[in-house]
């Protein structure tokens, strides 16, 4: 029966590889990864200073807030449109929150000893050179920011081993008999008579067993290790994983609108850098902005740049308007948000709910 793919061999099997070492005594593996080249952290003193200048959005028109909340309760069939489409505006009070996005690419490797059936396969051992060391191993990288993976075998580190399982035989002792070729008779369950009767069982002649139809009564079947070739030709695979990690923080002024709301919206985009290693933000008209990129850049590292290897880092600032509408309708003061470039709308109180009886 053949095997699903390469399998990890016993602890040991494989030969000592120079920057293997570990997963020749069991180490390594999936999770197991590898410690990437060293790389400074960058830090605020090298930061990327912006320009002196003051962005604001202006407040939306009263024709725009109006629009957006007819649409709003158009779309709720519970609410009626007559208190959007007669109300009254007061006052329009624009706010201006950031948000502030850190995207780190990183790249992970972590060995594993495999091995399959030998099947005379070519055998890239170390005579045709010395293997190159984890981080030295070629790879393209994929599509930056987009989650990848991909195994490979490493270079130089093929060797055929004796199957452990059946002591390099091409045989294993059965399961199913325990070696002894005999099992329970299936048709009468070893009683020897039928089922339905006092009558002789047809099937294994009144002996209660039978022939062990997996080794075909000799007691050893195929290895399914080594599918009967007796060797396994082992190799070191390396799984490279991409990932796309990210940080954001949303920097609020003092309202009523929940923050957790902007997160699916749309903002102007003010800001975007694109490189190796991003600096911290230094000289933002918004001084929190500054903070927070320093604190999402650092956490990044800390987290990240131990374990893997940092392709690329992107960072974003958005401005996302916020407009809070105070209206009135039937003598009585209410308020609703407009919010991102989409205009959105959050209006908790709006008046015009239909009560529904389930």
């Amino acid at each position: 029966m053949a095997t699903d793919g390469p399998y990890a061999p016993p602890a040991g099997m494989l030969d000592t590889v120079a920057g293997y070492e570990s997963i020749a005594t069991g180490g390594g593996g999936e999770g197991g990864y590898l410690p990437p080249p060293v790389y400074p952290m960058p830090n605020a003193e090298g930061g990327q200073p912006q320009p002196d200048q003051q962005w604001s959005i202006p407040s939306i028109t009263e024709d725009t807030a109006k629009q957006a909340l007819i649409k709003f309760a158009s779309d709720h069939y519970t609410y009626r449109n007559r208190p959007a489409e007669e109300m009254v505006i007061k006052e329009l009070k624009p706010y201006n929150m950031y948000r502030y996005r850190l995207d780190t690419f990183t790249e992970s490797r972590s060995p594993e000893c495999k091995s399959e059936p030998f099947h005379s396969q070519t055998v890239d051992n170390c005579g045709f050179g010395p293997p190159p060391l984890p981080w030295d191993v070629v790879v393209d990288t994929p599509t930056m920011f987009e989650k990848n993976k991909k195994t490979i075998k490493v270079p130089h580190t093929g060797s055929v081993k004796g199957c452990h399982k059946c002591m390099a035989m091409g045989k294993a002792p059965c399961s199913t008999c325990s070696q002894t070729g005999r099992v329970k008779c299936r048709n009468c369950h070893g009683n020897g008579t039928q089922p339905d009767s006092e009558d002789r069982c047809d099937q294994c002649l009144g002996s209660g067993i039978q022939s062990c139809e997996s080794c075909s009564g000799c007691g050893r079947q195929t290895c399914t290790e080594c599918e009967g070739q007796g060797q396994l030709f082992c190799y070191i695979q390396l799984t490279i994983k991409w990932e796309n990690n990210k940080f954001e923080h949303i920097v609020e002024q003092q309202c009523e609108l929940p923050t957790k709301v902007l997160k699916k919206v749309k903002g102007q985009n003010l800001f975007t850098d694109q490189q190796f290693q991003v600096f911290p933000l230094v000289g933002f008209p918004e001084p929190r902005i500054n903070q927070v990129s320093q604190q999402g850049i650092q956490e990044h590292w800390a987290q990240f740049g131990k374990k893997s290897r940092i392709i690329q880092q992107r960072h974003t600032v958005e401005l996302i308007p916020v407009t809070e509408v105070h209206f009135q309708w039937k003598e009585k003061d209410h308020t609703y948000f407009v919010f991102g470039t989409e205009n959105k709308v959050k209006a908790p109180d709006y008046p015009g709910k239909i009560c529904t009886i389930l």
